[in-house]
């Protein structure tokens, strides 16, 4: 089996460390280098030749989104290295300036360590994953200014093209389709909670929300849980 090569550039060494546990747990992932900065980050990436790379956007030397920059235009005649960004900012700003930077996904920093590796499978796929938490950013930003959204999503998408496209279906989804609890635990996807918690939350068992999730993206014809957040969120089932 080939495993998914993953690079690590972040400063802190405890969040680094982290990282690097709860990806080598897991048997489709290897973390082949770690580095603590941009310039060392970059003479990574230049000899070791990564699937992907986990950037910190509040790196010491040099932002994250200009070193996405850099490492997208490292790529010569082929695919090259696709980026995931683990950050703290979920201003605005900062996930459009990554997105247009060429970013293939963009993750919080609080992200579940559970969830982690299924974000860099998703990306190493060739999707994004987009932060439940934040996904509201960027669908606003494809309602808003679509024509900016596509300049943009010529470098790179900012999510699967048939969630950048305003969709008259989409937009028309029956609430009476999800139940009660089902729009419950659809919102706190949105919030982006780990089964864990939303089973916390509503007092259920954790096998019971994993049925509740099943059903929701059967539902909404989403393949994962930032599908069904951005569309929940684009049809007004949550807000």
């Amino acid at each position: 089996m080939n495993k998914i090569r993953v690079a690590l550039i972040e400063d802190h060494d405890l969040t680094r460390v982290g990282i690097k546990i709860a990806l080598q747990q897991k048997e489709d992932i290897e973390v082949v280098g770690e580095a603590a900065n941009a310039a060392d980050g970059i003479r990574l990436l230049k000899t070791l030749h990564p699937d992907i790379a986990i950037v910190d956007i509040g790196l010491p030397d040099k932002d994250g989104i200009e070193l996405t920059r850099e490492i997208k235009a490292l790529a010569t005649g082929e695919e090259g290295v696709k980026v995931l960004i683990l950050t703290l900012r979920d201003n605005k700003e900062a996930v459009l300036a990554a997105f247009a930077a060429g970013a293939d996904s963009y993750c919080m920093k609080d992200i579940k360590f559970d969830n982690l590796p299924e974000a860099v499978r998703v990306t190493y796929n060739g999707n994004a994953w987009i932060d439940p938490a934040i996904a509201r950013i960027v669908l606003q930003q494809a309602q808003q200014n679509p024509l900016k959204m596509e300049m943009t999503a010529e470098t790179k998408p900012p999510m699967q093209n048939s969630e950048t496209t305003t969709s008259a279906d989409e937009d028309l989804i029956d609430p009476y389709t999800l139940t009660e609890r089902e729009l419950e635990v659809l919102q706190l996807i949105v919030e982006g909670c780990s089964n864990a918690v939303i089973a916390e939350r509503l007092y259920i068992t954790v096998g019971t929300v994993k049925t509740h999730v099943r059903n929701i993206l059967n539902k909404l014809c989403a393949d994962d849980r930032t599908q069904a957040a951005v569309r929940a969120l684009r049809s007004g089932l949550v807000g």
